[in-house]
């Protein structure tokens, strides 16, 4: 006789061969438990359809449609997604509330002869699991700030501190996002940052492999990147992390700046599009000044005097705000890698000399 599936309120204290969510398309957009794949059952459109029928037909109408389509569905999934699956194949399986949308994959998968366990709960079980942990688990940590002025190189400071062993939180990796206003990243197109929900599941599971007695060195960020927020505990436990504040002459980081930026010069349309959501606070007049300057394509100038009108002030004002425990400072004269080995070697002297 087949098993039943199994069911379970903490699906990450075991090792599955995949995590499957069965909702549409744009709940799993929106937030997933990360390493999950997305085989919907009903996708938007059907699920849609079965809604309106049920609340304005009959609920009985509204079932027999929706296990039609469901049938349909999972159907296809059998003879596409599950067809080269070998017997020890064992899955967890999730929807929104752990209702009839998995329960349907997972009685046709227990059939087959497959191990199958259930998040009890659902998609709501997980969300609520992720609140909790990021009430606490930022708690466990402690942080080292590497702050500096826009430009300063700190994101790639901290991507080689990583490859010398430092435990790093790249946030604005995870947000996908610089955290300025001109910060959007760029692929072609921009690229959308994740929903909040998704950038507090990525949070979670970085938190989650680090070690606790290791510190987590993470760049200065205000409260929110883009569009989305930090966990109010975390940010917390930011604010009073001791940080180490980073020198550039302001020439190199304008050279920096150009090359990690290279859209909005070739986009100049987008970038007086963002400029424009300054005008309150700088006047037309202002404004003016450097759509003139991009419009002459006198790009070196443009981004001083960005950086000594708008960048570095704002800057300066959040760091006697948020981040008041700058405990030292280190120069260097550029990004060339002999500076960034005589850095490297200042914040992470046991690191770098065991690996010379």
């Amino acid at each position: 006789m087949p098993p039943l599936p199994r069911y379970t309120q903490q699906p990450w204290t075991e090792t599955y061969s995949e995590i499957i969510d069965v909702r549409s398309s744009s709940e799993f957009a929106e937030d997933h438990i990360p390493g999950a794949i997305n085989l919907p059952v009903l996708d938007d459109a059907e699920r849609a359809q079965v809604g309106t029928i049920y609340k304005q037909v009959c609920p009985f109408t509204a079932r027999k449609i929706g296990a039609a389509l469901v049938s349909k569905n999972i159907s296809q999934h059998l003879t596409q997604h599950f067809a080269e699956k070998q017997k020890d194949y064992h899955p967890l399986l999730y929807c929104w509330r752990g209702g009839q949308r998995s329960n349907s994959m997972a009685l046709v998968l227990t059939q087959i002869g497959w191990r199958v366990t259930l998040l009890e709960g659902g998609y709501k079980t997980y969300r609520a699991y992720v609140r909790e942990q990021l009430k606490h688990l930022p708690e466990k940590f402690t942080y080292q700030i590497l702050c500096g002025l826009t430009g300063s190189g700190k994101t790639h400071i901290l991507h080689r501190m990583r490859q010398y062993g430092a435990q790093v939180l790249d946030l604005e990796a995870l947000a996908n996002h610089r955290g300025s206003l001109l910060g959007e990243e760029w692929e072609g197109k921009p690229s959308p940052q994740p929903s909040q929900k998704y950038f507090e599941s990525l949070l979670l599971q970085q938190l989650q492999s680090f070690n606790p007695a290791e510190t987590v060195w993470l760049e200065s960020e205000s409260n929110k990147i883009g569009k989305v927020y930090l966990p109010q505990s975390f940010w917390e436990k930011m604010k009073q992390a001791s940080c180490v504040e980073i020198q550039l002459p302001i020439a190199q980081r304008v050279q920096f700046l150009l090359q990690e930026y290279p859209h909005l010069t070739t986009h100049p349309d987008i970038l007086k599009a963002k400029l424009g959501k300054l005008k309150p606070y700088y006047g037309k007049e202002k404004l003016s000044e450097w759509y003139q300057l991009i419009d002459a394509q006198k790009w070196e100038l443009f981004v001083q005097d960005m950086l000594q009108f708008h960048y570095d002030p704002t800057y300066s004002k959040s760091m006697k705000r948020d981040f008041t425990k700058v405990e030292r400072s280190l120069s260097i004269p550029d990004l060339s890698n002999p500076s960034f080995n005589s850095l490297l070697n200042s914040l992470l002297p046991n690191q770098v000399t065991a690996n010379l």
